[in-house]
């Protein structure tokens, strides 16, 4: 890309920069927040009382929410992009 009077490589560290700010924020919008519930939303089985407390907001016990994860990471391994560097994993 052109810089104008730019240094090179200061575009590319500023999207890096940007893409890194909105992952962090959406990290943050998907943890829990409010009060924990006492039961598992999915299976029903008591949280315990540590999980509650060191995730305010939880909704899931630990397996279910290992699963829940274990999904998502297999959903989110697709290659969307199709170039030829993302596919040579």
């Amino acid at each position: 890309m052109a810089g104008g009077w730019s240094r090179d490589g200061a575009e590319n560290e500023q999207m890096e920069a940007s893409i890194q700010e909105e992952l962090d924020r959406m990290k943050l919008r998907r943890m829990p927040s409010g009060e924990s519930f006492l039961e598992c939303a999915k299976c029903g089985e008591e949280i315990p009382e540590k999980r509650r407390l060191a995730l305010p907001g939880v909704k899931l016990c630990v397996e279910c929410a290992s699963e829940r994860q274990g999904r998502e990471v297999r959903a989110s391994s697709y290659n969307r992009r199709g170039s030829k560097d993302s596919q040579l994993k």
